[in-house]
């Protein structure tokens, strides 16, 4: 059933704890994954890859910047920024912080398989 999960901009000004995942989309049977990360004022995410999934950052709270190989972006309150798959980046927060929340495609279970030739 359709329904309201979370606010995300009190989530990330009332939950506890300096950094790191607020809120995570945690309904059974869906495929969308969903969070809410909070940064802590000038604190950074290390360059990483995403080589699958496409991802959606919208930006709850806060600004800060992100680094691609097509440059520095500035991220602010209401931006929506679009990471395709196989894009390089990282993340920066500004001197208040910065809180976003990310939406992206499932990723499959891992599964176990049988190796051939063995």
């Amino acid at each position: 059933m359709p329904r309201l999960l979370c606010d995300a901009q009190r989530v990330a000004v009332e939950a506890p704890g300096p950094a790191g995942v607020l809120w995570c989309l945690a309904e059974s049977g869906r495929q969308l994954d969903a969070n809410v990360v909070r940064i802590p004022p000038e604190g950074r995410i290390d360059t990483h890859l995403e080589p699958d999934l496409d991802v959606l950052l919208y930006v709850v709270s806060g600004d800060g910047t992100v680094e691609t190989e097509q440059g520095r972006q500035l991220l602010a309150e209401g931006g929506l920024l679009w990471l395709p798959r196989g894009s390089r980046r990282s993340v920066t927060a500004g001197p208040d912080g910065l809180a976003y929340l990310t939406v992206h495609r499932r990723r499959p279970g891992l599964q176990i398989k049988n190796r051939t030739g063995s």
